[in-house]
């Protein structure tokens, strides 16, 4: 098998879907179009170098209790300190809040508006605008104010619900470079942004991959991939309690995920999170009324995974 290598505040996107027979529709959010801090250009033929880390240490995750590699092609972040640099953990990516929200197809940073955004990595802009014709999910207006970002490896980012945008599309972006304001346009409450990174078919709403593992992990954090699979090698769902340890065995932290909704276990892992202080801890879930656990480490900058078969 090959394995790619590459948390609180209030979440604030859509607590519904609208009937898939419906027009959706909702207010149309006044953008500001700021003047492009660029000239436009064509998509160029050959996309800006995204920066690839060091090759990873090779561990067969199905063998062994954990790996840990040093990650893969990785974004830096669209909010910068002294802003909240930090993904929310109330609506992690493709979770459902206990079924009161649809599935996640990103993550938030929740900010106060006029925060600036940033691009995650360089690339061209696809798209800034209104989403008023429905091309990055079902419904008009859903993401608002919305940038869409090129990459190479076929992969995008997107950064919506703005306030401002101040790129235009065809426009060639470096890395960290500012592309607009934190808003609440679209299908929000609250001022934040939605950051997804998909790959392959842009226009595809089920192309997601979960952000957190593409962004580099803060200075003195790591990141944990997790897989659980049956017999038949099925992703399977739990609730996952992950207990960070001291040397002498006490509780330090405590983190708790779920794995995703089904309809986006279609990568390598069906849970994750991002931003865990380096150590040591104990991985521990219930599936069938059976108690599985692993001690594992997790390491500054780099990436965790763990691969269980339930039987």
């Amino acid at each position: 098998m090959r394995w790619l290598c590459a948390a609180i505040f209030l979440a604030s996107c859509s607590t519904a879907t609208p009937p898939a027979t419906a027009t959706f529709s909702a207010p149309t959010p006044t953008l500001t179009l700021l003047a492009p801090t660029q000239t436009a250009t064509s998509l160029p033929t050959s996309l800006p170098t995204s920066t690839q880390t060091a090759t990873p240490i090779p561990c067969d995750p199905l063998t062994a209790d954990f790996c840990i590699s040093a990650g893969g092609i990785l974004f830096q972040r669209p909010i910068l300190p002294p802003n909240n640099d930090q993904v929310d953990r109330i609506y992690p990516y493709a979770s459902t809040e206990r079924g009161t929200r649809d599935p996640h197809h990103g993550v938030e940073f929740v900010n106060p508006l006029g925060t600036p955004v940033y691009t995650a990595g360089a690339g061209v802009v696809i798209f800034a605008g209104p989403d008023d014709v429905a091309i990055y999910s079902p419904w008009r207006m859903y993401y608002g104010n919305l940038v869409v970002i090129e990459h190479e490896n076929n992969l995008f980012t997107l950064y919506a619900h703005l306030s401002k945008i101040v790129v235009q599309a065809g426009e060639t972006v470096k890395a960290g470079e500012q592309i607009g304001e934190v808003g609440q346009s679209g299908v929000a409450i609250g001022s934040h942004l939605h950051f997804e990174v998909r790959r392959g078919d842009v226009e595809d709403y089920s192309s997601t991959m979960n952000p957190e593992l593409w962004l580099t992990p803060r200075p003195s954090f790591g990141m944990l991939a997790f897989a659980l699979f049956d017999a038949e090698m099925r992703f399977q769902r739990a609730a996952i309690t992950l207990e960070q340890r001291s040397d002498a065995d006490e509780i330090l932290n405590v983190y708790y995920l779920e794995t995703y909704h089904r309809s986006l276990a279609l990568g390598e892992e069906n849970a994750a999170i991002g931003d865990l202080p380096a150590g040591r801890y104990r991985l521990a879930f219930i599936y069938n009324g059976k108690m599985y656990e692993r001690q594992i480490e997790v390491e500054s900058g780099k990436r965790t995974d763990v691969v269980i078969i339930a039987r």
